[in-house]
Parts: C-alpha cells; structure tokens; sequence
C-alpha cells in the first residue's frame, strides 16, 4: 500500500503502469477485508482513492469503468467511517471534483445499467462525505470545451433515482406478490432489491434536503428552470412510491423496512411540500401511520416520519379532518406517549417530541370546526404520560407545552371522570395538578424572557382554566395553594 500511494501519484494518467497499478489494489480489494486495510493504511487508501478519482474523471476508455468499480467497491464496504472521515479532512478537494466529473459523465452516456447503479452508488457516498451541496459544481469534461450548467450532475443523478426507483419498487412488488418459484431465491431477490431501493432512496431524500435549504446553506442557489425540474423530477418520483404504498396496503402487507423507507421519503418530501399528492395522501395516510419496520411490535418510526408533514396539515382544518377520520390521531398519541417514555430512559428526541406535541395541539384547538372523535380513553392515556413527563422537570417549554395539551383535553371531561377511569390514578391527578399550578405561577408581573416567549402557550392554559376550573376542584385547590 505505502509503495502503490507512492508511485501511483508519479505515473502519468492512463498509462499502462497505472492501470496495473489498479488492478493491484483491486486484487487486494478482492483478497482482504477493507476493514483491515483501513485500519492499517488509512493515509495511503486515501491517497489511492484520489489518484483513482482522477482517472474515473479524465480518462474515456475501459480504465474509467475499472476506476468506477473501484470507487464504487471501496465506497460501499461496510468499513469506509473511518476512510469519510479522513477524506473530510484532505487538504486537496479536487479528488472530490474528480469524482463528480465522472459520476456526470457515466450517468449522461449510454452504458449498462450497472454500472449507472456504481455512479449512484458513488454519488450517494459523496454526500455523505462532502454534503448535499457536492452534487452542484462545475463539471469538466474530456474533449467538451462549452461551459456544463453546475447542476448537470444534480440534475442527472435525480432522473437516474427517478428511473431506478421506478424500476426496483416495481421488480420488488413483482417479486413479493406475484413471481412463483422457490422461497429462498424469492427472499434474496427481494432483499438484493431492497438494499438497492435504500441507496436510491437516500440521494433522493438527500435532494430533498438540498432544495429545501437553497439560499440558506453553503451559497447554493438555482434558477428557475432547475429549480422547477427538480420540483417536477421529485414528484414523480413520490408519485412512483406512493403507488407502491398503495399496492402494499392493497396486498395486507404492512411489515417491511423497504416499506418503512418509503414512508420516511414520502414524509421528508411532503415535510417540504405539504400541498402535494393531495388525493393520493388523503388515501393513503391511516395506512402509511400503521407501517412498522422489521424489528418493530407497533408502528412507531412511520408516525416520527410523518410527524413534521402532520404538523404542518393540521394547522389546517382539512388536515384536521383527515386526521380524525383515518384514525391518525391515535397513532400520534400513541408516538407521543412512547416518546415521552424514551425521554425517561434517557433516549432524548426533543425534537420529535415537540412536533407531536404541536401535531396534537393543532388537533384539540380546532375540535369544534370537525367532528371530533369520542375516543377519551386515547386523551386520558396521553394525560398519564404527560405528568409522568413534567413530574421532574423545571424546563419550561416542556411545561407550557403540557399543560397547554391537558388545558385542551379538560374542555371535555372532568375530575369525576378522570378519577372514574381505572388506569388513571389519584396521584396522577394530583400531578396534573401541579403540573397546571407551576404553569399558572409562572404568570405575573415580573415574567422573564423565557416566559415571554412562551405567552401564547400561557394564554391557552389560563383560558382553559377559566372555562373547566369549577368541573376540577383538585386543580382549583391546587392553584390557591
């Protein structure tokens, strides 16, 4: 390895020395584990891959598709963290231009689609080495002396997804409900297609990323033309998954990782445009709430993807609508409510948190403009985790947040009722309680800024206590106290 970095940076580009030289690396690619050659030669590997890359850009005979292999062979392995984090810090970037000059040049040729599939595959480990902003730049091509637009690569590599989504959703729904033949090669084509679907899948959401930052990041900004073919290249491509969606909901199928994936794109992408796939969503939503992965009992991760989407849709009274008739509502609850319980095993994802929060919240404000589910038993469960939730806690957006929540669920119940519910205990009223106490001291004349910023929140719990006080003598007592 230590002789290879060193000769290979000396031979001249396409010689016949540096493709042996190639060839070398990848009979040692071949005969050892990456892990170990890693471990051992990281600074050379590096060295090695940057050399390659300039092949992969500049050449245009075979040895470019035997630089593609390469790349793409060392990209994939399982052991490249360490080799990221090393590219990161190269001095010289140009190895990253390289590659994206040869990844433009493979995916806008006619060549076999495998070896489109290695481009993908190497364009989605550079993003995330170098970020969303790698797939715009200026691209240089052999014997091409026009300027390239510096979104050819963008552009090129979310029609290649585009196509290959299209393709891999269909063979894989072909091959999950329709192909016969034996069960162990039906099993290993299905999860060859899905381990395909989850790089594709990637740069897609990646894209996503990348459009719903512009102008804000890393001074990447595009016209109008680009912009909208983007936007157009995207919802087709949403559109291909949801149709997949809907097949599997149509077969019963509602287990599956590539089925998970799918929700997380659809929500990544809907997180962004709220508007889009209207009909097909309205369809769809109940269904894409109750997908869980492999390794789940309950769907739990479809409902976190979803959450920003769901936020954004219920600040509308038709969003609200749909989420009380697909039932959805239960499943944010029940996410909240699992949430809150990672929170107090120290697995923290305020983030989430929140959105379901804010999700629930948007649903209770506007219950009277729909008609609003009789389903107290799902509210009371939320009440139990929201004071097991603030019972030792002195953040006050965390206690704004829930007492505002339970200030909207009292509108429509009672102590009695409360206390009348066989899993809701004396103490946890008494929580609940302090809970509505704290946040209603927190109001007065010498407020800090912290609680300030959270007035709109105060506004809703001291409103609500207004309207339910005389139904809840325990909270009443405890705000006197």
């Amino acid at each position: 390895m230590k002789l290879l970095a060193c000769q290979m940076s000396t031979l001249p580009d396409g010689s016949h020395l540096m493709e042996l030289a190639m060839k070398l690396v990848q009979l040692m690619l071949r005969k050892l584990s990456l892990g170990i050659i890693n471990n051992d030669h990281l600074s050379e590997l590096s060295i090695i891959v940057a050399i390659i890359a300039r092949q992969f850009a500049f050449l245009q005979n075979a040895m470019k598709f035997e630089a593609l292999h390469l790349l793409s062979a060392i990209f994939s392995s399982e052991h490249t963290t360490l080799l990221h984090d090393a590219f990161r810090v190269m001095p010289n970037q140009n190895w990253s231009n390289h590659i994206r000059d040869g990844v433009a040049a493979i995916l806008q040729n006619r060549v076999a689609p495998a070896e489109k599939f290695e481009a993908l595959i190497v364009a989605e480990s550079m993003v995330s080495i170098m970020g969303e902003g790698w797939l715009v730049g200026q691209i240089n091509l052999p014997n091409i002396h026009d300027p390239i637009p510096a979104d050819r690569c963008l552009l090129l590599v979310l029609e290649s997804s585009r196509v290959e989504v299209s393709v891999l959703l269909n063979e894989l729904a072909y091959a999950k409900y329709e192909a016969s033949g034996s069960s162990s090669s039906t099993a290993e084509t299905i999860i060859l297609k899905q381990q395909k679907v989850t790089i594709v899948f990637s740069l897609v959401e990646k894209i996503i990323k990348l459009i719903s930052n512009i102008g804000e990041s890393e001074g990447h900004d595009f016209d109008e033309s680009t912009f909208t073919k983007v936007i157009k290249g995207l919802n087709e491509t949403i559109g291909v998954v949801l149709e997949y969606l809907q097949d599997a909901k149509e077969h019963g199928q509602k287990r599956g990782n590539d089925l998970l994936a799918s929700v997380r794109l659809v929500g990544s992408y809907l997180a962004e445009t709220p508007i889009a796939c209207k009909e097909k969503i309205r369809e769809l939503l109940g269904y894409m709430l109750s997908v869980e992965g492999e390794d789940e009992s309950s769907p739990f991760y479809s409902v976190c993807f979803l959450l920003p989407m769901l936020c954004q849709m219920t600040m509308k009274i038709e969003g609200c609508k749909l989420l009380a008739s697909s039932g959805g509502y239960k499943a944010v609850v029940d996410c909240l409510i699992k949430l809150i319980g990672q929170n107090r095993h120290g697995v923290e994802d305020n983030g989430c948190i929140f959105l379901a929060c804010d999700t629930i919240m948007n649903f209770l404000l506007k219950r009277e403009q729909f008609c609003f589910p009789e389903d107290e038993l799902t509210f009371f469960n939320l009440l139990k985790a929201l004071a097991i939730w603030t019972e030792n806690t002195n953040d006050l957006s965390v206690l704004m947040m829930a007492s505002s929540i339970c200030a909207l669920v009292f509108d429509f119940t009672s102590e009695e009722a409360l206390l009348n519910h066989p899993d809701l205990s004396s103490s946890c009223l008494n929580s609940l309680s302090r809970l509505i106490a704290r946040s209603l001291a927190s109001w007065g004349q010498d407020m800090s800024d912290v609680v300030k910023g959270e007035m709109d929140l105060l506004e809703i719990v001291t409103a609500g206590y207004s309207r339910w006080a005389n139904r809840f003598p325990r909270i009443r007592n405890a705000v006197k106290r």
